[in-house]
């Protein structure tokens, strides 16, 4: 494993060259978010996807979040978003709210766990966004953790008990940790709930009401 130390306040694209190469060679790489460490690959790839779960040590059929660069990228990349989503994320992007979109066919199977949808945010962190920018699509973004054990904000951690599963780790130092995202369903005429997290219901409500 590759630890790569980034300073969050000020870095170039080009020091996270060599997890961007690890991606696109379908390799599984640790990243920071705005509450914890996720396992990123490219979910297009089914080889890279089998890999995440063989690192976590857990069965497929669960399904993966994503995270993205910015909104452009999750519709060049998912499809058009309905207005209803569109509106969720004009207001909460950057930010903890996963809208659960169609998933497009071309994305590997096990990325939705069959459900025909996945899960994707916009996070706050900049070095996860720059990631996901220099990637050219969304990454995955499960914990970093194998299966059973809590997830994790400290790089130490997550090399000492991922660092001969995982090929690169961009250590941004820890993480602030946090309620996780708030999950709405974005597929249907009207919005639900599936997981509320840091953003309250009624915020996303009010949101849809303006």
């Amino acid at each position: 494993m590759r630890r790569i130390v980034v300073d969050c306040t000020g870095f170039s694209d080009r020091m996270l060259d060599e997890a961007v190469r690890a991606i696109g060679d379908g390799g599984v790489i640790a990243l920071p978010t705005d509450t914890l460490y996720g396992l990123a690959v490219d979910p297009f790839r089914p080889d890279a996807v089998a890999r995440v779960f063989a690192v976590k040590g857990r069965a497929a059929g669960q399904a993966l979040p994503l995270i993205a660069a910015d909104a452009d990228q999750v519709v060049d990349r998912l499809g058009v978003m309905p207005e209803l989503a569109r509106r969720l994320a004009s207001r909460f992007w950057p930010g903890p709210l996963t809208l659960l979109l169609a998933a497009p066919a071309a994305m590997a199977p096990g990325v939705s766990g069959g459900t025909g949808t996945v899960g994707v945010r916009i996070p706050s962190h900049t070095v996860a966004r720059a990631l996901c920018r220099a990637c050219g699509t969304p990454l995955t973004a499960t914990s970093a953790n194998l299966s059973g054990a809590g997830p994790s904000a400290d790089p130490d951690e997550i090399e000492r008990t991922l660092g001969d599963r995982i090929d690169v780790l961009v250590d941004a130092g820890t993480t602030p940790g946090g309620p996780p995202s708030t999950i709405v369903d974005a597929t249907g005429a009207s919005p639900r709930l599936v997981r509320e997290g840091a953003i309250a219901w009624e915020d996303v409500q009010a949101c849809l009401r303006q």
